[in-house]
């Protein structure tokens, strides 16, 4: 079976989903549901966001220039959908979601309590590519759920639950397949085993169940010469 030719268009699945919360001049907080996002650079930390210029929350995020990005767990599914349909000239998404804001430490944004990662940004630049306009941010802080430590004291976004977007779809991520560099990680040599026949020190016979493995590092000199 070959591929099929499809027109252009975003194929590019999965993708995290992640709610942004953000504040108006009077202080009014707002939750955006968005999974056009990404990281841009490491040093300095940046991110971006996507959003439609007919959405609600675009003018608050051109003219505030601060959002915090929070990622978005199987326990947050439900609200993460309804955030994003839902507009918030209608609603109080925080208020009908049951969800708790904080407030940032660097931003005027709020922060989302049960987002297991709540990321402040500030905007450097607005990219308007078409029917996106693209926030360039700069990251400015990063809180972390201390629920989802674990016993070494490291961060472990697993235990959350973290929730990806496909095609439509909202799904959870699978089990670990492996780490960072594991392809070209040099393995530990296996220690050569190698099958020494026993023999009944009084027949001089092969004992039954004749052959056991053994390993050269483990021998005595006798033994060694009758391998």
């Amino acid at each position: 079976m070959g591929k099929q030719l499809w027109k252009p268009g975003n194929m590019l699945y999965p993708l995290p989903v992640v709610m942004v919360s953000l504040a108006d001049r009077d202080g009014r907080p707002n939750i955006i549901t968005l999974a056009w996002v990404g990281t841009v650079c490491t040093n300095p930390p940046m991110v971006s966001i996507s959003v439609r210029p007919e959405r609600y929350s675009y003018p608050i995020l051109k003219e505030t220039g601060e959002f915090v990005i929070n990622l978005t767990t199987k326990e947050l599914a439900f609200a993460t959908d309804y955030c994003g349909v839902k507009s918030g000239r209608d609603v109080d998404k925080f208020k009908e979601m049951g969800l708790t804001p904080i407030p940032a430490s660097e931003v005027k944004a709020p922060m989302i309590k049960e987002a297991p990662v709540s990321i402040e940004c500030r905007v450097k630049e607005i990219r308007e590519l078409g029917s996106h306009h693209m926030f360039l941010a700069e990251v400015v802080a990063v809180h972390a759920d201390e629920r989802y430590m674990d016993e070494n004291n490291r961060f472990d976004l697993n235990l959350a639950k973290p929730l990806v977007y496909s095609h439509g779809e909202y799904m959870g991520t699978g089990k670990q397949l492996g780490t960072f560099g594991y392809s070209v990680k040099k393995k530990k040599k296996a220690e050569k085993l190698h099958f020494l026949t026993v023999l009944c020190p009084h027949t001089a016979q092969n004992c039954v169940g004749t052959q056991i493995a053994v390993s050269y590092t483990h021998l005595t000199l006798p033994t060694i010469l009758l391998v």
